[in-house]
């Protein structure tokens, strides 16, 4: 039997399927492995997964009793989206009374387009509630089979407050061996059609990702791992396979969200801009607060019920080609070289290089575009953003993105040849039109989230992060950093990502019982999937507008033995750290609350307003955690230090300070507490008779000396 505890992660993309084996002790990766996607298989995705797994486990010579998580992404809701790949619906539509003709008409989903001429196929029909049997149920399931349904979904008004029909026709359609969605099973918000409509694009899913989740799940249990196969989720955490089974749409765009989990946990990022840098795209998202930054997902210009990360992505990345016209560069990507099946300059041979020459360009049909390539020996190979970062020094040795420095020279040497400009112009060119595509994201990013960009980093992950992001991050004048293991990062991400639910409800004036409860709703959803009760954190937000309450809770399948620490940091180094990321002098650091495990620096800053006619005072503080990292960040807040026993009382105190009454309402100051390693969020929250009762259950499982630090960001 092994001593170890190790976490295995697998991402699917659409070109590799990476894996990683990461020991859960210290975080360390002892194994690699990557491997073709296989799409063409009679069993598809799953091919990769289950070989990936198998020469894991074959490599680094791993027992399975030692596995204590497998986890792995998948790209095969979005593909089926935009493939079309579904199974046509039949909806049941329930309701009664006055609110019958509504709901016939909010159930009756038409055909939804997922892509241009695809179109994901409906069948409507409609039962009094009154009449909701398992006689009317069955006959109205058949009806709906002859006509063409292959999958069913059960959607009646209200049923978010009483599912009993709902859960009747269910039953019916299982036991009559037939996959079935119920809408209050998708989500617990008012809004029957958004409902209905996601409950529909699940169930389409249900065949294809049952297949593929049956394979997986049988292979891995053949290799004699117990541990549990999780799935990423479209928000940045995993689930079990059992919810898998019954909301397939909560994988739908999860790929993205591996790289920002292993931003998250791995890189530890507070605040930021993540770039993951692929080939062909780069996908780009938030980080504020130790949290990525969510939105509502669409499906075909509709909207559903279903969060996703925000990741906005763009086409261009470490691969993509520089489009020619006249002898000018007139734009770099979409296309990659990777699909104009062509090389990279940068990854060429001596050989190759030595026999360099740029005769003409590279004519690719498809798009019926010149690119700008060298030839050798017939062969082309394109001058990309990951040539041009090389041939700038961007990239270092130990980079994964850097490349044969002789044959870049010769590229470079040729193409100047070629358009009458020196070399190092010709790669600013190329990284200028590739980093304004990506610069625009990254300033629509910090102004959607007020991002702060005297705290934030540009941090790169991907094969081709260094391609992009330290020559973006020199333009907009923000530090950059490339994160260990950019390239196998997706992967990473998945293998810690925590068990993670969403509970949101329609609450109009939510009282203390009703947050509590919903907060062990989530709370008992992520147990159910592994998590264990002793890691298990909760945000809780209330969105007054809409009287929607939500509750996200996210905990690891393994218990924390003790705090992890990677490594020894002295408080001289954390101080310079500190300092550097305020913009001041270690003499101005205060050190104003601290816990067991976290310091809260403060430091009196002046900004600059209005091109420097305006300056501001302000208090910048920083959570700093025994390892130097920043967990927390803001130039504008207050800070003051209590315990368990009388940070409940100092707490409204101390916000009171800061708490402003205008004709709008009270406006309270934005809470995080510190408690250990722990930093509770109640952001989300805009009352203090919201925050006291969450406060007071998170600290119960502390004593009443414990210290407590209180953060206030206005």
């Amino acid at each position: 039997m092994g001593n170890r505890k190790i976490r295995i992660g697998i991402d699917v993309g659409g070109t590799f399927t990476h894996s990683v084996a990461i020991d859960a002790s210290n975080f360390q990766i002892i194994g690699k492995v990557k491997l073709p996607t296989t799409h063409t298989s009679d069993i598809g995705v799953a091919k990769g997964i289950i070989d990936c797994l198998h020469k894991l486990l074959e490599e680094c010579k791993i027992e399975p009793d030692e596995v204590c998580l497998i986890a792995h992404s998948t790209t095969q809701a979005t593909n089926a989206l935009l493939e079309g790949d579904v199974s046509p619906v039949g909806i049941i539509g329930m309701g009664t009374g006055f609110s019958a003709l509504w709901a016939k008409a909010q159930t009756n989903i038409r055909n939804i387009e997922l892509a241009p001429n695809r179109f994901l196929k409906t069948f409507h029909t409609f039962i009094d509630s009154k009449r909701i049997n398992p006689d009317s149920a069955k006959q109205a399931i058949l009806s709906l089979k002859e006509r063409g349904a292959e999958v069913f979904v059960a959607s009646e008004a209200f049923s978010v407050d009483d599912a009993t029909n709902e859960e009747l026709v269910l039953k019916v359609a299982q036991d009559m061996g037939l996959l079935a969605t119920a809408t209050h099973q998708i989500s617990q918000l008012h809004g029957l059609k958004i409902r209905t409509r996601t409950a529909v694009i699940n169930s389409s899913m249900l065949p294809k990702m049952l297949e593929t989740a049956n394979m997986t799940e049988k292979a891995v249990k053949e290799t004699g791992i117990k541990a549990p196969l999780m799935i990423m989720r479209s928000d940045g955490g995993i689930m079990d396979i059992e919810a898998m089974r019954k909301r397939p749409i909560l994988t739908m765009l999860s790929g993205p969200a591996a790289g920002v989990a292993a931003a998250l946990l791995y890189a530890r990022i507070s605040d930021g801009i993540f770039l993951e840098v692929g080939g062909t795209s780069t996908d780009i998202s938030a980080i504020k607060n130790g949290k990525s930054q969510i939105k509502t997902a669409e499906v075909g210009g509709n909207k559903v019920f279903l969060h996703t990360l925000d990741v906005r992505t763009i086409g261009v990345a470490g691969g993509s080609v520089a489009h020619i016209h006249n002898d000018k560069i007139i734009d770099v990507g979409p296309r990659s070289a990777h699909i104009a099946g062509i090389g990279y300059a940068a990854f060429s041979s001596d050989s190759d290089a030595g026999k360099f020459k740029l005769d003409d360009y590279f004519y690719y049909e498809r798009d019926k575009e010149y690119y700008l390539t060298v030839q050798s020996d017939g062969k082309h190979f394109a001058l990309t953003p990951t040539c041009a970062a090389n041939y700038l020094h961007f990239t270092k040795e130990d980079d994964y993105a850097f490349g044969n420095q002789k044959a870049i020279n010769s590229a470079f040497k040729k193409a100047s040849e070629k358009l009458g400009i020196k070399e190092e112009k010709i790669a600013e060119e190329i990284l200028d039109i590739a980093s304004e595509k990506a610069e625009v994201v990254v300033e629509s990013l910090i102004h959607d989230y007020k991002l702060d960009k005297n705290i934030i980093k540009l941090i790169g992950g991907g094969g081709g992060a260094s391609a992009l992001v330290h020559y973006l991050g020199k333009k907009m004048s923000i530090q950059t950093e490339i994160v260990k293991n950019s390239e196998v990062i997706s992967a990473i991400g998945v293998a810690l990502a925590l068990v993670r639910d969403t509970i949101e409800k329609t609450i109009i004036d939510p009282d203390e019982t009703d947050i509590i409860r919903i907060r062990e709703e989530a709370v008992a959803s992520v147990q159910r999937m592994g998590a264990d009760p002793s890691t298990i954190e909760v945000f809780v937000e209330i969105d007054s507008k809409k009287n929607i309450v939500r509750a996200t809770a996210m905990g690891s399948t393994e218990m924390k033995e003790k705090e992890l620490v990677m490594k020894e940091v002295t408080e001289e180094n954390i101080k310079l750290t500190v300092a550097q990321s305020v913009g001041c002098n270690v003499s101005d650091l205060d050190v104003k609350a601290q816990t067991t495990s976290l310091k809260t620096y403060t430091a009196d800053i002046t900004l600059k307003r209005a091109f420097g006619l305006f300056t501001e005072k302000r208090t910048a503080v920083r959570v700093v955690d025994g390892e130097g990292v920043i967990r927390l960040a803001n130039n504008k807040s207050a800070v003051a230090q209590s315990t368990v026993n009388d940070v409940e009382r100092d707490l409204v105190k101390f916000a009171e300070l800061y708490t402003s009454y205008s004709d709008a309402g009270v406006i309270i100051p934005k809470v995080f507490i510190l408690i250990s390693s722990r930093i509770l969020d109640f952001s989300g929250l805009i009352e203090m008779n919201q925050i006291i009762p969450l406060l007071q259950v998170e600290l119960k499982r502390y004593s009443s000396k414990e210290p407590v630090g209180v953060v206030l960001n206005f």
